[in-house]
């Protein structure tokens, strides 16, 4: 079998005498030339620095290379007056065209970069999301390989910011790392928000990113940033890939490291190393087999008999849980059905208990509702899972207070607690729950909080229907926006939301049933809920998850959307069943509150928007904007059964939230 073939590459025609272009057969690019009445086919790449010679012009009968000037034979591809030239390739004119014959393309070589990303799939890695670019094309084939295998997912985003975002929301949400793919130097910067919001909550994400050749590492090439100083706290693991790394074992470790320690991991790839055969590199890749021992840490036995007597004592024990116990709920629940104990939520946690649960609290804080913050003042003893004592949850210092996490640092982080839990959260609750069994059995409350909490429940539903009908001219009530939604976003949706009035008071007025809840917790960045939206619909296509098949519903306010409204093309672009909810009311209404609040003037929060609903049709999305309350039950019904990405652009007012 001959290892050339002949491709028409030209009409008759189409290429005028003197002028030159480039033309892509396969994985070749080429130089057309036409020149005194012949044609010519030379290599696309000028042996010197790589220039495109296809973009180059034909001066005095010689082709000039269009970077730094070196002059071709346009038909011979030899240099005048020099040993050095240009590959040529044969060309004949038939009668249906101009063809020349190019060599068969070769089997794909495996790479370093190969055995990497064959060793992060072998881990568990199924999405990456990313921007190609012109230091992470080696990088990037090997990704293309193992899409072209079945084997991961690739988004290419807009952003690479919201390539980060969409990455930290997976983890949040699956526990497991997905990855994100940049170029050098401002690709990689993009990166870091959406880094850092992976970071401060804990959520497994791994970051690829190109660099500059070794050889011009430091004396500042184009592009060149310090990437391991640039990522600094950001990565709990970095590690750039040399030529003679270990590179299936950096793979193993950069998975391994975002795995267990709950954060970001970065492997950089300088651009040459990207390439480098299979051959030279290390052993062959592994997956997790060995490499990862059994986490669930039980805490000491002393330690769960002190909570024991401690809840044992409690006349009106409640339970409140932050995002950390979400894999945990089912224990989470069981011991607060024992205990007939409130359970209040962190923000970040909204969700993981269904508000219809005759025991939920709600949202505790300045997201939150004064159900919550009455239940906790009312309590004489707090047992908190899984939650960071942010300030912006006002959890109460001056209670007695059992902390369980599996985080050392979490314990006490802010001030000292009662009695510090050191364990897995679903180990210290099984090992708590028998203790009780064992010494407490015959343990009864004190006072009866389910029906306090149901009055306290009843008083709050009546302010809400009050703030329902405060609707006035100039928008709509955020009152009323979530009472709609919560009748109508499907029960078990993923919901990841924004930052902004539209996110108090989504905390505030939704009613989650078994809905799953995603925000930029401690990072609190504007602009999250749509790349998020991305990450989670990612999940929801894995047949082998809890997550498959469920709907996408993301919330932000103009000034979030703002940020990465590109990327409703990449939902376009994949198909992705996301619904929108955006909330206008054309300023960035928090920061005016915050304005008002601290006795500044209201200044520069007012923001120049477009229709956003023509916007999302523009995108090739369904958009519909809703200016009058009795037309958005029908708009959001619609958005939501539409089969695609759709858009439900609100006018709402900014004072009513």
């Amino acid at each position: 079998m001959s290892n050339k073939k002949w491709v028409r590459v030209l009409q008759h025609g189409e290429l005028p005498e003197g002028r030159v272009t480039s033309v892509t057969c396969g994985l070749k690019t080429l130089c057309l030339t036409h020149h005194a009445g012949a044609y010519g086919a030379l290599d696309n790449h000028c042996p010197h620095q790589g220039g495109p010679l296809g973009e180059g012009t034909i001066e005095n009968g010689l082709l000039r290379c269009p970077w730094h000037g070196w002059d071709y034979d346009p038909i011979t591809g030899k240099a005048p007056g020099f040993d050095d030239g240009v590959d040529t390739f044969e060309m004949e004119t038939r009668e249906d065209g101009i063809y020349v014959c190019i060599p068969q393309e070769a089997e794909h070589e495996r790479t370093v970069s190969d055995v990497m990303m064959e060793t992060l799939v072998a881990w568990g890695v199924k999405h990456v999301w990313g921007m190609v670019g012109h230091s992470n094309l080696g990088l990037a084939e090997a990704v293309r390989q193992q899409e072209r295998a079945d084997n991961i997912s690739y988004y290419g985003i807009r952003h690479e910011g919201a390539a980060s975002f969409a990455a930290s929301a997976y983890g949040k949400l699956t526990g497991r790392p997905a990855a994100c793919l940049a170029i050098a130097g401002p690709g990689a910067t993009n990166l870091l928000t959406g880094l850092w919001d992976a970071h401060v909550d804990r959520s497994p994400t791994i970051a690829l990113t190109g660099q500059v050749d070794t050889q011009v590492l430091g004396p500042g090439a184009f592009q060149e940033v310090d990437l391991n100083g640039a990522f600094g706290r950001v990565a709990v693991w970095s590690q750039t890939v040399l030529p003679g790394s270990r590179h299936a074992e950096l793979a193993i470790l950069a998975a391994k490291n975002a795995i267990l320690e709950r954060g970001v991991s970065h492997l950089i790839f300088p651009d040459e190393v990207q390439t480098i055969p299979a051959a030279r590199a290390d052993a062959p890749p592994s997956g997790p087999g060995g490499r990862l021992a059994d986490r669930r840490v039980r805490p000491a036995r002393a330690i769960i008999q002190a909570a024991a007597e401690r809840v044992a004592r409690a006349g009106r024990p409640v339970i409140v849980v932050g995002h950390g116990a979400r894999f945990h709920m089912e224990q989470v629940i069981s011991l607060a059905e024992r205990l007939e104990a409130p359970v209040l939520t962190t923000f970040k946690a909204k969700g993981q208990i269904s508000d219809t649960h005759p025991l939920a609290g709600g949202v505790l804080g300045r997201s939150g509702t004064p159900v919550a913050s009455w239940v906790m003042n009312e309590s004489d003893l707090l047992i908190v899972i899984g939650a960071s004592f942010s300030n912006h949850t006002g959890i109460a210092s001056k209670i007695d207070t059992i902390q369980i996490d599996f985080e050392p640092m979490a314990l006490g982080r802010f001030h000292a607690v009662s009695l510090p839990v050191l364990g897995e959260i679903g180990e210290s609750l099984a090992d708590l729950a028998a203790e009780l069994d064992k010494s407490h059995a015959d343990h009864e409350p004190t006072s009866d909080q389910r029906r306090d909490l149901a009055k306290r429940h009843a008083l709050w539903q009546t302010e809400k229907a009050r703030r329902r009908s405060d609707d006035q001219s100039s928008g709509l009530s955020s009152s009323h926006v979530f009472d709609v939604l919560s009748r109508l976003v499907p029960a078990d949706a993923i919901i990841p939301v924004d930052v902004g009035n539209n996110t108090y008071s989504f905390g505030r007025y939704f009613e989650c049933r078994e809905q799953t809840v995603l925000m930029s917790g401690y990072l609190g960045s504007i602009g999250f809920s749509l790349p998020a939206a991305m990450g989670a619909w990612a999940a929801t296509q894995e047949s082998d998850t809890p997550f498959a098949g469920r709907k996408v519903v993301s919330i932000s306010g103009d000034g979030g959307f703002g940020q990465y409204m590109g990327e409703f093309t990449t939902l376009v672009k994949y198909n992705m069943n996301i619904t929108h909810i955006l909330l206008n009311n054309s300023e960035l209404g928090k920061i005016s509150k915050e304005q008002r609040s601290g006795e500044w003037a209201v200044w520069e929060t007012d923001l120049v928007n477009p229709s956003f609903a023509k916007y999302a049709h523009l995108c090739g999305a369904m958009g519909i904007h809703v200016e009058e309350p009795r037309a958005l039950e029908k708009a959001v019904r619609a958005a939501l059964e539409h089969d695609g990405p759709s858009l439900v652009e609100i006018r709402t007012n900014a004072l009513l939230v």
